[in-house]
């Protein structure tokens, strides 16, 4: 079962709420401002305990203006077959975690922009951020990071382009 659709999303402005409602204040951000463009990103961070925290956060970015974020933690304190003994594997981790989301979140756009045909909101939904880079002990993985993603259907972004991972979900870490 996907650990997205169970559970909720934390925003600062509305608390708790479940994938549907993330997706509908998406749109009602992007309403707001029609005539304004919009990224929609997905990112995750991790703690570098052995049973960390991953922050898996979604971000709808209205250019030169700020955005709106939403974070679902996932944790497997619970699942003992799930240890993360190193950094390569959380990284994977955090990577497999984003475009799990992001799959779900697609078919959810896809369903919602439907329902919506007349509108015209002019977004793109393209980018996973990597918390890897050219810099630091992950620098080793960046093929393997960009192939997961773009292996997925999205385009990936690194550090230090890749705000969503280190800068968003970084904070809930």
């Amino acid at each position: 079962m996907n650990k997205f659709l169970n559970g909720y999303f934390f925003n600062p402005s509305k608390g708790n709420l479940v994938l549907e409602q993330v997706i509908q204040e998406i749109f009602r951000y992007m309403e707001e401002k029609p005539d304004k463009f919009y990224d929609i990103i997905v990112g995750c961070d991790s703690s570098s305990e052995e049973n960390p925290q991953f922050p898996v956060v979604i971000v709808a970015l209205r250019t030169g203006e700020g955005g709106r974020f939403f974070l679902k933690r996932i944790n497997y304190k619970n699942n003992p077959e799930k240890k993360f003994y190193n950094r390569h594997q959380r990284i994977l981790e955090e990577v497999l975690l984003s475009c799990e989301l992001a799959l779900c979140l697609r078919e959810f756009l896809a369903q919602e922009i439907k329902k919506r045909e007349k509108e015209k909101l002019n977004y793109q939904f393209r980018y996973i951020h990597a918390d890897v880079g050219e810099n630091g002990g992950t620098k080793d993985m960046i093929k393997e990071v960009v192939g997961l993603i773009r292996g997925n259907g999205f385009e990936p972004k690194i550090k230090p382009e890749a705000c969503v991972a280190s800068i968003v979900a970084d904070r809930f870490t």
